[in-house]
């Protein structure tokens, strides 16, 4: 082996470490005031008969009056058999107002969004006269939203050995507009903190094969100077 092929193939190892360190950063790092998606992390619980809402909302504060907003129920997929299926939503919301065609016909005049305030982020769901059918998880999705969290689940459970409520209602949860800390930061920080460290292991593993190659190649080039 050539010493400039050695140096080629050193350079190139520690070129690669970095590209990939670079790349895993970029992907990994939040990004200062990104807009994300927030559900609850309790499920909701009602009776029979109860109004309820499905808390969802953006942080921070964003206005999605103009864009697409989904809620539909992940665990219900359409019959692969029947190539006329398509999905159906819970509520669709598209070009400022409710598109009632795609909506599965157990919900029909049942759901409304709290249109004043999605100027604020707020895409609530609320659910009139539940029953145990509603039972499940819920998923509100904003698809053309500049963010890598565009959706959030939220779960529904409805039984007849819950109280009903005096108000039938549950409490809407909206986001206090000094807060722009989502409920679930905690746990995304977590992630990217030990996904990081990872990473950081592995570059400084690579920076000592590197430059060990390094004094290898120069006492090689010393040797064939001697």
């Amino acid at each position: 082996m050539s010493l400039n092929n050695f140096y080629f193939k050193d350079f190139s190892f520690f070129s690669l470490w970095t590209f990939l360190l670079c790349s895993a950063l970029s992907v990994w790092t939040p990004v200062q005031g990104e807009v994300l998606v927030i559900g609850s992390n309790l499920p909701i619980i009602a009776a029979p008969g109860d109004d309820v809402i499905l808390p969802c909302h953006l942080a921070p504060t964003f206005d999605v009056q103009g864009l697409t907003v989904e809620w539909s129920k992940p665990d219900l997929k359409p019959d692969p058999s029947d190539r006329l299926s398509r999905v159906e939503y819970v509520h669709l919301y598209r070009d400022r107002k409710e598109v009632p065609d795609m909506k599965m016909a157990s919900y029909f005049r049942r759901t409304e969004l709290f249109m004043d305030a999605m100027k604020h982020g707020n895409i609530s769901l609320k659910i009139l006269n539940v029953s145990e059918e509603d039972n499940g998880r819920y998923r509100c999705f904003i698809p053309k939203l500049r963010s890598r969290v565009k959706a959030a689940v939220v779960e529904l459970v409805v039984g007849s050995n819950f109280a009903k409520t005096s108000t039938t209602e549950t409490p809407l949860q909206t986001p206090d507009p000094q807060d722009t800390t989502p409920t679930n930061g905690r746990s995304r920080v977590a992630v990217v903190v030990v996904v990081i460290a990872l990473i950081s292991a592995v570059a400084v593993a690579g920076l000592i094969v590197y430059f060990c190659c390094h004094h290898l190649h120069r006492t090689l080039t010393e040797a064939s100077r001697g």
